[in-house]
């Protein structure tokens, strides 16, 4: 006999969940080992015939042969029915449940624990991947399971996997008009009764803004349905968090307490709680059940465990974006739309001359403005003078509530009546959202993600590094900064696998002011500090906005380490492929300004909320997609660099270019933007300095030939020159090259980067190679060697045909330097190449049998005259004359006689 058991109590998702089962496990029965929910056993008394349901004390136990629990992974919620777990007779013991996190005294053989909202969830996935069918009862009851078990998919806990079981079931037959029936009954008389004492009594408490409320009801006796009394209790008086506790007597000595709590404060865990005094369920809903105790007692320690959890709310200063971009009143709405436009703002705060707000003027203000033909005017007539301001420690729940009582967009935070910050309505939404993942809302990826913490990525660092951001976030703390680690090293900590391996030897840190405003040199100032600490390390101050660096060479801990070190920055492009102009901005707008989300995630390291991830733009969901994501569309228009990153990242971790960031990729090549501002504009840097920066770092890497490859399919090459394609005549000369450099170039003396990016370029037209060398500011030998090749390359096509002997060769080739040569093979015929590769693995190496000493010995004066006895005895060595020292003096007494 094959069973299922349901827990005592039995509700709709056990019962559903278990339904589902016996369609898995044909022949199988269902024991409700002790009651069941007042709606449940409503639904039983009309439905009861359609599902294999027994009585547990009709059951053989020696005729058991396998066991099944749902919904439960504790052996006391299964009543009496609880020894069958200990017969020896049993084969096996599966559980089916949906609570995380509990440690289970059921010594199951098989165990399906997910995260979803419904333990049926479970059940239907295996029935859609067996391809079985349902009766309409039995999806109906289903239905009923996820349904009341999610709240119809309003509970936190509720994922997509539960709404497609729902679709699922809807197409199997489910009854709706049954599940509306069913699913919110209303309360029976009694515990209409029991909720007018419960309002009577609750006891309330507030904190950090939210409400706790608690109560115990004292019956005579068990009161089915308690749960539904506390889902009332809790939507009548829209508090937080509850504790119903009903105590009522076993007999004259003994009672027990049963406990429900709800709660929907974010961070708050009331299944940990709970678990502490052998309860448990659901981080925002959980149940207990104990006997012979003290229920104040009991309900005071609930309670100061739940007032324990209720995390400090985020305040505007944790919120705010800073510093604020403000005008004058007397500025004219058409600066103010320069300025929206330049920095991508919806509105801007007005200050007067000592810096005190006075209004605030939005995007659609200034629209209808200039609508109206009013762009000369002032924006002093056009701004909302009636504004609501919060100071820097207003929290969380009353932004919130002032934005939706006065439907403001924006509020101003003010500081000693000076403007500090602005928190914005996609502030305060990022911050719900995000707070809805770290609580379990979104699904099993986003949960996984959440929980990704400080000490984890602690643990893939090097230690020496972490100890060095550890000191960098003290530094920071004491003068009232943020600081951040930003960029590349964030990306590289998160995709990581092994601990404590992670050296990275580049590092961005950022500077955020929150306690007081990071000005423009908190960088240097903060890596002036870390000097100090780190004697051995250069400190390096480079640009107008005051950026710094630390290096560390061959250093015994660090090893080559450069720590650049800045405030936080926007950044805005004069025209296409220019350097950007930054400002002072905030820690959002600094990431705003990156290339790919997956570069534009920081880690706080400085408390509070030290450890806290802030990815605004979905980075992590690209690292978790492997694919490349730009940030805005405009992005490869202003910096044509951004696609060569986007492939040296694509191809070094092995990721997809996203389809729309390709898009923009090939709309910035085709639209001829680059051809244009070349044209305009003396600067272009992103197509000169910044493009041989990123042809470098590609071209020095294992992975150059596959980058240079998708290079070119996106038509990416034509940065370096409009008509550069990699054909397979290119591709040739470079497979040469590679040949060329490891076996003259062995113990590398030639830069090969260098080398590859030449060979390119000589592919291009000989009258484009010395442009285009000067353009990306190769060494100087480089743009020479481009810029003489051809006439080269045409005097060793025409001569070394012609020549006759090894020292005729050897005569030509040795004028030019082991670059211009290996250039001219890669570009010359078989025939060619082969006596070019002779002479540089055989006759470059061959020397006189006498040298200058032996002249002088044999009686010759030193002078002039040296080099041409040697040159003469050269050739004649490789042309096979000279085949030792005693034809060598015959050489010389034959042809330079004393």
């Amino acid at each position: 006999m094959d069973l299922i058991l349901c827990h005592t109590t039995a509700d709709f998702d056990a019962l559903a969940a278990a339904v589902g089962l016996t369609r898995l496990l044909s022949g199988s029965k269902i024991v409700l080992p002790g009651g069941s929910h007042p709606p449940v056993r409503d639904f039983l008394a009309l439905h009861r015939d359609e599902y294999p349901l027994i009585e547990r004390r009709s059951v053989n136990p020696e005729k058991i042969r396998s066991l099944t629990v749902v919904d439960t992974q504790q052996r006391d919620r299964l009543g009496k029915a609880a020894e069958w777990l200990d017969l020896p007779n049993l084969k096996e013991i599966i559980v089916y449940d949906h609570h995380l996190g509990q440690e289970s005294d059921i010594p199951a053989t098989r165990s399906h624990i997910a995260s979803v909202g419904a333990t049926t969830t479970l059940i239907v996935e295996q029935l859609q991947q067996q391809q079985i069918s349902l009766t309409p009862a039995e999806a109906t009851v289903m239905a009923l399971g996820i349904h009341v078990d999610t709240g119809s998919l309003t509970f936190d806990q509720s994922t997509p996997r539960d709404a497609l079981a729902l679709a699922w079931l809807m197409q199997e037959g489910a009854s709706l008009s049954v599940i509306s029936t069913y699913r919110d009954p209303g309360l029976s008389l009694q515990l209409q009764q029991l909720l007018t004492e419960a309002l009577e009594n609750l006891e309330y408490l507030c904190l950090r803004g939210y409400t706790v409320a608690w109560v115990t009801l004292k019956t005579e006796s068990f009161v089915p349905g308690l749960s539904s009394l506390a889902s009332e209790l809790v939507e009548i008086t829209e508090i937080d968090a509850l504790l119903l506790a009903n105590e009522y007597p076993l007999s004259e000595e003994d009672s027990r307490l049963t406990v429900i709590g709800r709660s929907q404060i974010p961070k708050t865990n009331l299944n940990l709680l709970f678990q502490l005094l052998g309860g448990g369920g659901h981080s925002q809903a959980a149940s207990l059940n104990l006997r012979g105790v003290d229920s104040q007692v009991i309900l005071k320690q609930l309670v100061d465990g739940v007032k324990a959890q209720i995390p400090h709310p985020p305040t505007a200063r944790d919120l705010m974006s800073s510093p604020v971009r403000t005008i004058l009143p007397e500025t004219t709405i058409a600066e103010a739309q320069r300025i929206l436009l330049r920095y991508g703002h919806s509105g801007l705060s007005i200050v007067d001359t000592q810096g005190q707000l006075v209004g605030i003027i939005s995007r659609r203000d200034i629209d209808i403005a200039l609508h109206h033909g009013f762009s000369h005017a002032p924006v002093k007539g056009y701004m909302t003078r009636n504004l609501k301001t919060i100071t820097p420690d207003t929290t969380l729940p009353q932004i919130e509530s002032l934005m939706v009582t006065y439907d403001i967009g924006r509020l101003p935070v003010l500081e000693n009546e000076q403007l500090v910050g602005l928190v914005t309505r996609t502030d305060v939404l990022r911050e719900l959202h995000q707070e809805r993942d770290e609580n379990g809302e979104g699904g099993e990826e986003e949960r996984q993600k959440s929980n990704i913490n400080l000490p984890q990525l602690q643990n893939k660092l090097a230690p020496q590094l972490w100890q060095l951001l550890t000191i960098a976030s003290q530094e920071a703390e004491k003068r009232g900064w943020h600081l951040y680690l930003v960029g590349g090293a964030v990306r590289d900590l998160l995709l990581a696998e092994t601990a404590g391996s992670l050296m990275i030897n580049d590092i961005d840190l950022v500077v955020d002011g929150f306690h007081k405003s990071a000005d423009v040199g908190a960088g240097v100032e903060l890596a002036k500090a870390l000097q100090q600490l780190y004697p051995a390390a250069r400190l390096e101050i480079h640009g107008a906005f005051q950026t710094a660096a630390l290096l560390w060479h061959k250093d015994p801990e660090l090893d080559s380490l450069w720590v650049d070190i800045a405030t936080a920055r926007t950044e805005f492009y004069p025209y296409p492929a220019a350097n950007p102009e930054v400002e002072a901005s905030s820690i959002r707008q600094d990431l705003y300004r990156r290339d790919f989300t997956i570069n534009a995630i920081a880690l706080r390291l400085t408390t509070p909320r030290a450890g806290e991830l802030l990815d605004f733009f979905g980075g992590l969901l690209d690292l978790q997609a492997k694919q490349i994501r730009v940030l805005h569309a405009n992005s490869f228009i202003e910096d044509p660099t951004r696609i060569y990153r986007g492939v040296r990242f694509a191809v070094r971790f092995g990721f997809q270019i996203e389809p729309q960031t390709e898009e923009f990729i090939r709309y910035a090549i085709n639209s001829g933007v680059y051809d244009r501002t070349s044209q305009e504009n003396t600067k272009t840097p992103a197509l000169q300095t910044r493009l041989k920066t990123e042809l470098k770092h590609i071209l020095e890497a294992p992975y150059w030939k596959s980058a240079l490859q998708l290079l070119d399919n996106l038509g990416a090459l034509q940065c370096i020159h409009p008509t550069l394609k990699l054909d397979v005549e290119v591709l040739q000369q470079l497979r040469l090259l590679e040949r060329c450099l490891r076996r003259f170039d062995p113990q590398p003396t030639l830069i090969h980067w260098e080398m590859r990016l030449e060979t390119l370029i000589a592919y291009l037209a000989s009258q484009y190679r010395a442009k285009v060398a000067k353009n990306l500011q190769l060494q100087e030998d480089g743009i020479k060697r481009l810029q003489n090749l051809a006439s080269a390359q045409s005097e060793v096509m025409e001569s070394l045909p012609k020549c006759q002997s090894p020292s005729q060769v050897v005569q030509l080739l040795r004028q030019y330097d082991l670059p211009m040569l290996i250039l001219i093979a890669v570009q010359s015929p078989r025939s060619l190449r082969h006596q070019i590769w002779e002479y540089l693995t055989v006759w470059v190496n061959v020397q006189p049998l006498l040298n200058g000493n032996d002249l002088k010995k044999l009686g010759y004066k030193p002078g002039p005259q040296y080099r041409q006895i040697l040159d003469d005895m050269l050739a004649a060595t490789l042309d096979g004359i000279i085949k030792d020292k005693t034809k060598a003096e015959e050489f010389l007494a034959q042809h330079y006689p004393k």
